[in-house]
């Protein structure tokens, strides 16, 4: 399933806190996504896995190499263990870094789906505040400074956070405002938690996996949300692999809920993948979505990038076209060589040519 650590520099990356109020399954969730126990974990304030992101794509690959070693895609999540006066501080401190949030709501003991959106506000929020106080604070020290000369940041900050505050007070996360890249990038240095892009996780009773729907409908569309019964997926990972395909054949479905909040998690963030293949081993490469030849192949290796000269490159649905062999790909003339300014797509089988 996933392991603790060590991280690759993709976790700086990228990287996934996960939030909820007590009792709501959250450290659960992230117990059946990533494989490790963070509620045994005793003083770790923050603990940190890594989920496999289940793509038929890649399991078809590995099929047709049958590789020695098998790398899928990875998304990286946080859950914080915190309690008592300082624990809003832990939490604030230890997912300060990540870039989208994964916010679970406990809708197993409630009893209405007007209950379990009070639920879903409670923490909501409070990150609307947090937010508005960081605005709030700024422009205070911004209005003591009016009769100075003022950086190019601040007047940046003077003309854009009244907006924000606006937004704040209204009780609507940033998210939901239209900004530039530019009013993005500028506004990094804050840690805003409602910019930042998020998915609620419907944490739903064994008795009752519709409310999740309900909630869907009454959240309305700007409000990302799956449905998923953490009980039932823990008791699905409890047992032996070849186990787990006649349970889920008794529930109707064909794969783990949590399969699709770690699918749904990794489009969250704007990531793809790529694939390279071979005998040795079938990878899973993640970039951000609109990223170009050069850059893609630094995240094998900066030497790939510095030296780039070319990437031979096929789609997925084409090789499978062509009999899952480059051999019959290359014979049909659907290898591509693409240079520099090419935009790696999701989903493509691809070979670097560099020189460094």
């Amino acid at each position: 399933m996933g392991t603790a650590s060590p991280f690759s520099r993709e976790r700086h990356a990228m990287e996934i806190g996960i939030l909820g109020l007590p009792q709501s399954g959250k450290s659960t969730l992230f117990e059946i996504m990533t494989g490790v126990r963070s509620r045994e974990m005793h003083g770790e304030t923050c603990v940190r896995g890594l989920a496999s992101v289940p793509d038929a794509r890649f399991d078809r690959l590995v099929q047709i190499f049958k590789p020695v070693k098998v790398s899928p895609a990875k998304v990286p999540f946080s859950d914080v263990n915190a309690i008592g006066e300082k624990a809003w501080d832990a939490v604030r401190q230890s997912l300060s870094g990540a870039e989208g949030l994964l916010h679970v709501v406990d809708a197993f003991t409630a009893a209405s789906v007007a209950e379990i959106m009070s639920r879903y506000r409670t923490l909501e929020d409070e990150l609307i505040l947090a937010d508005l106080m960081i605005v709030e604070n700024r422009l205070e020290r911004l209005s003591k400074m009016a009769k100075k000369p003022i950086t190019p940041q601040d007047a940046f900050h003077a003309h854009v956070l009244p907006g924000l505050r606006g937004q704040l007070e209204a009780g609507k996360p940033l998210r939901e405002l239209t900004l530039t890249d530019e009013e993005r990038h500028g506004l990094r240095s804050f840690s805003f938690w409602t910019i930042r892009p998020e998915l609620v996780v419907v944490n739903t009773g064994e008795e009752n996996l519709s409310v999740a729907d309900a909630f869907v409908r009454e959240a309305g569309p700007a409000v990302p949300a799956i449905g998923i019964c953490c009980a039932i997926e823990a008791e699905l990972m409890a047992l032996p692999p070849e186990e787990r395909k006649e349970f889920l054949d008794s529930l109707g479905v064909q794969e783990a809920a949590f399969g699709r909040v770690i699918r749904a998690a990794f489009s969250l963030l704007g990531r793809i993948s790529y694939f390279t293949v071979g005998e040795d081993e079938v990878k899973a490469w993640v970039i951000p979505a609109g990223t170009k030849a050069p850059r893609a192949a630094a995240v094998i290796h900066n030497d790939f990038e510095r030296g780039f000269i070319k990437a031979e490159v096929i789609g997925y649905e084409e090789f499978i076209a062509c009999g899952g062999t480059y051999a019959a790909a290359k014979a049909a003339g659907k290898l591509r060589l693409e240079g520099k300014e090419y935009v790696v797509r999701d989903g493509e089988m691809i070979n670097f040519r560099f020189n460094v």
